[in-house]
C-alpha cells in the first residue's frame, strides 16, 4: 500500500478537526453528565430518603444521602465522561533536550537510595543531567550508601551525581530549596529516595513539558507501586496508584489544572519555582507549592506515560502516617491559597471538589461505616439494596480507566499484574481503612498538631 500523500494527510487532519471538541466543550459535556446522573440518583433515592427520614430526621437523611450517593455519583460521572472525551496530544521530540537537575531529598533512605541512583545511571536522556542527593541529617547509612554508589556506578558522560550533605535535619522543604539554589539547569525534576526511574522516563516527562501549552510550568509524572507483593496494604495501593490517582490526575490535567505535582516524580520550571518562593515549610510542601503556581495562573500538566516506580508503605502504621500527611497538606493548601476558590478557570471546580473531601470522609466514617455494621444486623437504613444503585456507575468509570491504563502499559511493554487479592481489598475495604485516616489528617491540621516529614 502506498503511503498517503501530503494532500491526503492534510485532508485527514481537516476531517479530524471537524470532530474536535474544545476543552471547554468537553468540560460542559462532562459537567452536564454529572448533574444528569446526580438528578437521576435523587429521583431513584426518593423512597430511600423517606425511609431514612422516618427513623432519623429529614435534614440528617438529606446530608447522609448527599455525601454517600449524590456527590460521589456526580464525581464519578464527571470523571468517566471526561476520560472518554480525552484525546491528549502526542509528545513532540525536540531537536535539543534541555539540561535537567534532579533533586532527591533523602532522610534515612539507606534501603533504597542505591537503587535510585542506579536508575539515574541507566537513563537514556540525551541532554545534560545532574542529580543532587540532598541528605537531611539522616541517622542511618544513607550518606555511606550514596558515596559507595558514586564510586561503583559507571555514569554516562552527560550524567553527574553529587551529594549535598546537611548534617542537621531541617525538613524536606528546606533541603529541596537548598537544592534549588545549587541546581545549574533550568528544569528541575524531583524524585524520592526510594524511587526507580525507567530509562526513558525523564525524556518522556521533558517531552510532555515541551509539548504542552506555553504557560505550563510543571508536569507531574506517573507514580506506580514497585513493591506491591510486600504486603496486603501495598497490594491494594498498587490499584490505588494505577487506578484512582492516575485517573484523577489525567482528568485534572485535561482541564489545565493538575492539583498536585507530587515530589515523588515531577518536572518544574526553575524560574517558576523561584517565582513562587520554592517549596514552603509545610507538611504537604508539594501540594502547597503546586497551588501557589496555580494561583499565579500557571498550568500544571500530567505525563501519564512517564513512569517512576516507588516503594509504597508496607505496614498499616506507615500507610497511616503517609495518608494523614497528604490530608494535612490539602488543608494547608486550602488555608494558604483561598483565592483559588474564586479564580475564573476550569480547574477551580477541582479545588471545590477537594473542599468536599472533608464532609465526604466525615459522612463515610460516622454514617456509612456504622450503616454497614447495621446492615449486617438486618437494618438497611443507610446501607442496603438502595446502595447498589451506585454500582453501575462505579463499574463504568473503573472499566474506562482500566482500559486507558492497560493500553498505556502495553505501549510501554508492561503488563498489568494479576493482583486479585489486592483488587478485592481495594474494592471492598480500602475506603473503610483510608477515609477515617484522611478525616483524622484534616482534624490534625485544623487543630494545629506538630508536623514532621520523617515518617513515610
Amino acid at each position: 500500500m502506498n503511503a498517503p500523500t501530503r494532500l491526503e494527510r492534510v485532508q485527514a487532519t481537516d476531517r479530524y478537526r471537524q470532530f474536535y471538541l474544545s476543552i471547554r466543550v468537553k468540560f460542559v459535556i462532562s459537567l452536564a453528565a454529572g448533574f444528569v446522573w446526580m438528578a437521576f440518583s435523587v429521583y431513584l433515592a426518593r423512597t430511600w430518603m423517606a425511609d431514612l427520614a422516618n427513623v432519623t430526621e429529614p435534614l440528617f437523611a438529606m446530608w447522609a444521602l448527599t455525601f454517600i450517593a449524590f456527590v460521589p455519583g456526580f464525581m464519578n460521572a464527571f470523571l468517566a465522561v471526561s476520560l472518554l472525551l480525552d484525546r491528549r496530544p502526542q509528545r513532540r521530540t525536540p531537536f535539543i533536550y534541555p539540561g535537567v537537575s534532579i533533586l532527591i531529598a533523602a532522610y534515612n533512605e539507606e534501603a533504597g537510595i542505591s537503587a535510585t541512583l542506579e536508575s539515574i545511571a541507566r537513563l537514556s536522556y540525551p541532554g545534560q543531567v545532574e542529580a543532587l542527593v540532598l541528605n537531611d541529617g539522616s541517622t542511618d547509612r544513607t550518606v555511606a550508601e550514596v558515596k559507595a554508589s558514586k564510586a561503583e556506578l559507571r555514569l554516562p558522560p552527560n550524567v553527574t551525581i553529587r551529594l549535598v550533605d546537611h548534617e542537621q535535619n531541617r525538613g524536606k522543604a528546606a533541603v529541596l530549596n537548598s537544592g534549588l539554589r545549587e541546581a545549574t539547569h533550568g528544569l528541575i525534576c524531583t524524585i524520592d529516595g526510594d524511587s526507580r526511574l525507567r530509562a526513558n522516563s525523564l525524556g518522556e516527562i521533558v517531552e510532555r513539558y515541551l509539548s504542552d501549552p506555553p504557560n505550563t510550568m510543571a508536569v507531574a509524572g506517573a507514580v506506580l507501586v514497585r513493591n506491591s507483593r510486600a504486603s496486603l496494604i501495598t497490594a491494594a495501593q498498587e490499584w490505588d496508584y494505577f487506578h484512582g490517582i492516575s485517573a484523577v490526575k489525567r482528568m485534572q490535567s485535561m482541564y489545565h489544572g493538575t492539583l498536585v505535582a507530587q515530589g515523588a516524580f515531577s518536572l518544574y520550571s526553575k524560574r517558576a519555582l523561584e517565582t513562587v518562593g520554592g517549596w514552603p515549610d509545610s507538611v504537604g510542601e508539594d501540594i502547597v507549592m503546586t497551588w501557589a503556581m496555580l494561583e499565579r495562573g500557571y498550568r500544571i500538566g500530567y505525563a501519564e506515560d512517564a513512569i517512576v516506580f516507588t516503594d509504597a508503605p508496607t505496614t498499616f502504621r506507615q500507610f497511616y502516617h503517609q495518608r494523614k500527611r497528604w490530608s494535612r497538606g490539602l488543608i494547608e493548601a486550602l488555608q494558604r491559597h483561598k483565592a483559588l476558590l474564586i479564580k475564573p478557570r476550569l480547574s477551580t471546580l477541582f479545588v471545590w471538589w477537594n473542599c468536599l473531601f472533608l464532609p465526604l470522609d466525615l459522612t463515610f466514617t460516622f454514617i456509612f461505616i456504622p450503616g454497614l455494621i447495621a446492615a449486617m444486623l438486618g437494618y438497611y437504613w443507610i446501607a442496603g439494596p438502595q446502595t447498589l444503585l451506585l454500582l453501575p456507575l462505579a463499574l463504568i468509570w473503573n472499566a474506562v480507566i482500566f482500559n486507558i491504563q492497560r493500553k498505556m502499559f502495553q505501549s510501554k511493554g508492561l503488563h498489568v499484574r494479576r493482583n486479585v487479592v489486592g483488587l478485592l481489598f481495594y474494592v471492598l475495604a480500602y475506603a473503610i481503612v483510608m477515609q477515617p485516616i484522611c478525616l483524622w489528617g484534616y482534624v490534625s491540621e485544623l487543630a494545629g498538631q506538630r508536623k514532621n516529614w520523617g515518617t513515610k
